[in-house]
Formats: C-alpha cells, sequence, structure tokens
C-alpha cells in the first residue's frame, strides 16, 4: 500500500530523472573494462577511490592479471602494491584474491550472474554485485547504491536512510524498474559534477527547484 507521499516521491523523480537525463545523455559507468571479471576487479577498487584513479591502475593490471587464476595465484603482497594507489589496497587485494579463490572452486573460474551468488564472493556487498550484473550482463536486479547515490538520495528528500541497502529499497519504490540502471548512473554524474559532498553548486543545479536541500548545505 502507498502512503501519501509516495505518489508526490514518484512524480518527483520524474522530475528529476528528466532534467538529468537531458544534463547527462551519455550517463553510463566511467570504469573501464573488457569483461565481467575486470568489471568486478574494477568495482571492487573503486571503493574509497575515484574512477579515474581505478582506470589508471587497471590500465596497467589488467595486462598483468589476465584470468581469474592469475588473480588466485596472485602473490598477495606484490598484488598490494600493484593496487597501493587506489586506498585501502590491503584488504582490497586480499579480497579480490579470496574473491578469485572461490571463482575457481565454486564457479568453474566465471563470474555469475545472480545477486545470490555475487553477494557471497569477499568484497562484493549488493552495489557491487549491481553494477557487475548491469554492466557485465545486462541484469536489472536493483539499484547501485555508492557515496553519491546517497548523498544525493538524502538531500533530494527520496531517502532518509544511511544504510545503502534501505537506500536502495526506498529508490527501488518510486523509482520504474526500467529506470533502475539510468537513475544510479545520472545520480553518479550529477554527484560528480555538481552535488558534490563539501561544496554543492547549488546556484547552477538544474535540480534546484526540486531540492529541499538546495542553498542549505
Amino acid at each position: 500500500m502507498e502512503t501519501k507521499t509516495e505518489p508526490n516521491k514518484k512524480a518527483n523523480v520524474q522530475k528529476i530523472i528528466e532534467l538529468l537525463e537531458k544534463e547527462y545523455p551519455d550517463a553510463q559507468t566511467a570504469l573501464h573494462f573488457s569483461s565481467p571479471l575486470e568489471i568486478l576487479v574494477a568495482t571492487i577498487l573503486s571503493a574509497q577511490c575515484t574512477d579515474k584513479q581505478v582506470n589508471k591502475v587497471t590500465m596497467v593490471l589488467f595486462k598483468k592479471y589476465k584470468t581469474v587464476l592469475d588473480y588466485a595465484n596472485a602473490d598477495l603482497r606484490e598484488f598490494e602494491q600493484d593496487i597501493r594507489s587506489t586506498g585501502f589496497y590491503r584488504n582490497k587485494a586480499k579480497n579480490i584474491k579470496k574473491a578469485a579463490i572461490m571463482l575457481v572452486e565454486k564457479y568453474d573460474s566465471k563470474v555469475p550472474r545472480t545477486m545470490k551468488e555475487l553477494i557471497e564472493l569477499p568484497g562484493v556487498a549488493r552495489k557491487t554485485a549491481n553494477i557487475v550484473l548491469q554492466n557485465a550482463f545486462g541484469i536489472v536486479v536493483g539499484i547501485a547504491v555508492d557515496t553519491h547515490v546517497k548523498r544525493l538520495s538524502q538531500r533530494l528528500g527520496l531517502s532518509n536512510n544511511k544504510d545503502p541497502n534501505k537506500i536502495e529499497a526506498d529508490l527501488m519504490a518510486v523509482v520504474p524498474e526500467k529506470q533502475w540502471e539510468l537513475v544510479s548512473d545520472l545520480l553518479i554524474f550529477h554527484g560528480r559534477n555538481v552535488c558534490m559532498a563539501r561544496k554543492p553548486k547549488c546556484e547552477i543545479c538544474s535540480l534546484n527547484k526540486l531540492c529541499p536541500s538546495a542553498f542549505k548545505v
């Protein structure tokens, strides 16, 4: 059963999507990849790191590590240095290596195609799984909530939650399923270019008339 505010949110989110589509007609993941394995690795590396820096690292990394076995058999200390500039490199290296081992042992060295299987992999939560499913396989079962989507969802009044999974559920309730992938890409682009964490550019924001946080942040 819809609450009284849900129809308003649904109408509001459609206006938001329409405006952002005009502003970012080519919105899509900025991560560079050529296989399901590469987008999986790149997305794990992107945690607390810019896509630009990840792409810089993976440009070299993907030439050195080409198969699941390459990651599974990687020397951990050497691998840590290979990804050091992405931050939190020890944890990321450990997770990627463990995930690769699981792919070899449980999934015939292939990246699985379901949310349930993906989130079993070390270092993979729903955000990463959504990005992999959408970009590698064209499978959309949810909305990828990264730091930009989290911030903008709160500022735009689309969610009052702080937990990414709850924010995802809030967005899925007001965004049509066919726009789940699109809304994430649009909010990420807008978060990078206009609605920054510290100094949002409210004065030039195309959403400032719809945003309850405009000029107050």
